[in-house]
């Protein structure tokens, strides 16, 4: 076992060095190059997307349909747009240079980072392995990619499907559990991406500032909903049953506590209840159900003793709290009169339950969110613009979506991140080729160099030339 593992680090050296050297070659190649590399990739990825499905489904009965929705539809998305963007964003960037340098040219330079690493998570364990991989492609960069290893299955197409399109001196996947992460951890990369819980990516941020690495850490965090009295309740329940039961409430953007107002939280389980039924029917019926199970054992206990001590604290289960220990299965779980120092309201609960939390004054809910990390994200429902704006000025989050739960993640021109506990650094589209992008500033002397003037021995008199030129700076 150790003689393997000792195999594995030589392996994982003798692969940095070989990217550490090919780096400065792949930083010069054009955008046409690194565009085949992703149309290949595109290609691969849809020839093998059952194969996808099967290994996803081997590792938590993620069904087909999912991943399709979740885990292809949005790579393919992101390929396209960076198919379409990528001359642009490569293209250097005049700026303009003060007048005080006249005839000197200023612009900036896209180039890679360098060698990469990405650190991808379990619970969409091929799109968010690939996602930043796309990205660091078309910035130029060398990868090293380690997925997690909850989901050995989706590990093993992915290392398939990146051996298809790339030479291992440019992208290479290695497996293992968090030994192999850490031992990755302490080699000098010049850029690191991580997906995960803030309290890996402390440990992360920790061992990159030992080498300088950038980073971009993609985290989560509790993010909360806020019903307005305006808004349409069954539509809001439709919405946030739909991004509280996704992969199983696998999600790190998934909606982990609700504020109503008080006297509507009833009305509200019913709508829930019915939409439940409505999109999974009877989930006594195991055979063909369209429901994600927890990622394994762990996790599925974590969730379960999350839930009985809320309830050991005077919480109610209002709707679901049904268990299935041999596939690991929670049912959608909706809790009512949870006390606020229950842990479920601490911990990212990353599982298909919701607390309900019923609110009199507004600014009972902005003193709670204020209270807590900021969140990943914040969900928003009403029909009154101004109670909107307000709830938008009396709140922090990396991102907000109204009327609406997880569909901001889907549009690659925003920016998706976080905010300090839930994140540094953005990614998607654009920004996401940024995370892995280095801007190089560039001033080019012109035929006159007006600094001359300030050189010694000083010639001139100083004072009055500083402030003539400061004038023109």
């Amino acid at each position: 076992m150790e003689a393997n593992f000792q195999a594995q680090l030589d392996e994982i050296n003798r692969v940095f060095k070989l990217q550490q050297e090919y780096k400065h070659q792949l930083r010069q190649t054009t955008a046409r190059e690194r565009k085949d590399k992703l149309k290949k990739l595109m290609a691969v990825i849809l020839d093998n997307s059952e194969i996808i499905a099967e290994a996803i489904y081997k590792d938590f009965r993620k069904p087909n349909e999912e991943v399709l929705v979740t885990e292809i539809v949005p790579l393919i998305s992101s390929i396209r747009h960076t198919l379409k963007k990528l001359n642009a964003w490569m293209k250097a960037k005049r700026v303009s240079t003060p007048l005080g340098y006249f005839t000197s040219k200023s612009y900036i330079r896209r180039e890679s980072r360098g060698v990469s690493l990405i650190l991808s998570p379990w619970n969409f364990p091929f799109q968010l392995a690939i996602d930043p991989l796309i990205y660091a492609v078309a910035a130029g960069n060398c990868v090293i990619l380690k997925p997690s290893e909850f989901s050995p299955n989706t590990t093993e197409v992915i290392k398939k499907i990146v051996s298809q399109v790339f030479h291992e001196k440019e992208v290479a996947v290695f497996e293992g559990d968090y030994r192999i992460a850490e031992k990755l951890l302490e080699l000098p990369f010049d850029n690191i991406f991580f997906t995960g819980s803030p309290a890996v990516g402390k440990k992360v941020m920790a061992a990159a500032a030992k080498n300088l690495a950038t980073v971009t850490l993609e985290l989560g965090g509790k993010s909360p909903v806020i019903i307005d009295p305006s808004a349409d309740l069954e539509e809001a329940a439709r919405k946030i049953i739909w991004g509280k039961t996704l992969n199983g409430g696998q999600i790190c953007v998934a909606p982990d506590y609700l504020f109503i107002p008080k006297g509507k939280e009833e009305e509200f389980i019913q709508h829930a209840k019915k939409h439940i039924n409505k999109f999974y029917g009877d989930m006594k019926e195991k055979e063909g159900l369209k429901y994600s199970s927890i990622i394994n054992r762990r996790h599925f206990e974590r969730i379960k003793a999350l839930i009985e001590e809320a309830l050991s604290k005077g919480a109610v289960i209002s709707c679901g709290g049904d268990y299935d220990e041999t596939l690991n299965l929670i049912t959608p779980t909706l809790l009512t009169k949870v006390a606020p120092d229950s842990k479920i309201m601490e911990e990212e609960i990353f599982g298909p339950v919701l607390p309900i939390i019923a609110y009199e004054d507004i600014k009972e809910v902005y003193d709670y969110i204020k209270s807590k990390p900021k969140p990943l994200a914040l969900y928003i429902f009403g029909k009154d613009k101004r109670a909107i704006k307000e709830i938008l000025n009396n709140t922090e989050s990396g991102d907000v979506c109204i009327n609406n739960v997880i569909l901001h993640v889907s549009n690659v021109n925003l920016p998706f991140g976080g905010f300090n506990n839930s994140g540094i650094g953005k990614t998607h589209g654009y920004h996401g080729f940024m995370a892995f992008t280095h801007e190089r500033s560039v001033l080019k002397q012109g035929a006159i160099n007006t600094a001359s003037m300030l050189y010694p021995p000083f010639k001139y008199n100083i004072h009055k030339l500083v402030k003539m030129l400061m004038k023109l700076l």
